[in-house]
């Protein structure tokens, strides 16, 4: 018997209404909560994704450890190399470190500067 069950995730960042607006274009999902200092978006499925506002968030320096990334989304996609293009004109950046060899993921950065991974199906 589980003891509890994921409400959602939520990252700190400091302007939580961007930070959705990118996350909602690119996973399709719907703002469902909109205060000053929170924002959610919900998915067809009830998953959540939230957004706090810290105004003194700094951004993980991945891969240092002098500010580690401690958490990031993988993100899965059909075609990279289309989800890149889409992602990037949402405002993501691509990060320089690249560590699939393989390329079955790459790794961004969104306008907040959480690290997150567009993976292949």
């Amino acid at each position: 018997m589980a003891i509890a069950r994921m409400r959602a995730v939520v990252l700190d960042c400091p302007d939580p209404v961007r930070l959705a607006d990118f996350y909602g274009a690119l996973l399709d999902w719907k703002i469902t909560v909109a205060e000053d200092d929170w924002v959610t978006l919900t998915g067809e499925r009830s998953q959540r994704l939230s957004f706090q506002k810290a105004p003194d968030h700094r951004p993980p320096d991945w891969p240092s450890s002098e500010r580690p990334q401690q958490i990031h989304l993988d993100l899965t996609v059909d075609d990279l190399d289309e989800a890149e293009a889409a992602t990037l004109k949402l405002g993501a950046v691509k990060h320089a470190h690249q560590p699939s060899e393989d390329d079955s993921f790459r790794v961004y950065l969104d306008p907040a500067g959480h690290p997150f991974c567009l993976c292949r199906a």
